[in-house]
């Protein structure tokens, strides 16, 4: 679904997956390919909106839990993109593609960087800030969009809640330190790795007030 003129949101499929976000451009950006069993789904909505896998030349995450980067090398072999991660991400990739995916019972879904990022991603004429916000995990990162006033959110907020701070590296005290400064922002998309997205300035800026005064004094 197009939001944008280059933006486009495609919502989870099933258990185990997220809301994936495609900038298309040259190279392309695709945030979060979520998880590999609705793939072929995700591709074919990709083409109904025009975009080809090839059209892609980055892959990153906004945290790597297996339902929003399991299908980040399914995807690369599709397309040839390249995965990109923060060093953050890069640091506790064992702990949380490997050993998370273990603990649940569930076989790790491999991936290899191509390239490490700072605190920026240049892709042709999309420029994406990467924004730190632990709390939901450890290497939670944000995409800011500043023309756009775009910010993909993953785990950290979504519409009238937070992410969970209960899995081994949940910090609520960090969730609340990264939320309080990602209101601060100029946004009119939220953009979270689940459920629906927060469109219009208005009903940012609410959404972030009712999370701050009702959800978090409970973390």
């Amino acid at each position: 679904m197009k939001l944008l003129n280059n933006l486009f949101f495609y919502p989870e499929q099933g258990e185990l997956d997220c809301n994936t976000y495609v900038f298309t451009g040259q190279p392309g950006v695709i945030i979060d390919p979520g998880n590999p069993e609705f793939l072929a789904v995700r591709v074919d909505d990709m083409h109904q909106d025009g975009i080809e896998p090839g059209e892609i030349g980055f892959i990153v995450n906004t945290h790597l839990h297996i339902d929003h980067s399991a299908a980040n090398q399914a995807f690369k072999d599709i397309s040839g993109a390249k995965i990109a991660l923060h060093p953050v991400q890069q640091e506790n990739y064992r702990a949380r593609v490997i050993d998370s995916a273990r603990m649940f019972g569930l076989t790790p879904q491999e991936f290899k960087a191509d390239y490490i990022l700072d605190n920026r991603l240049n892709a042709g004429d999309i420029e994406l800030e990467l924004i730190l916000a632990p709390g939901h995990a450890t290497e939670c990162v944000c995409f800011y969009h500043r023309k756009l006033k775009v910010l993909v959110c993953g785990d950290v907020l979504f519409e009238m809640n937070t992410g969970r701070v209960d899995f081994p590296e949940g910090n609520a005290d960090d969730l609340k330190k990264s939320i309080e400064a990602l209101s601060l922002l100029d946004i009119e998309y939220l953009l979270p790795g689940h459920m629906g997205i927060v469109a219009g300035a208005a009903k940012v800026a609410a959404n972030f007030d009712f999370i701050k005064k009702q959800v978090l004094p409970w973390l």
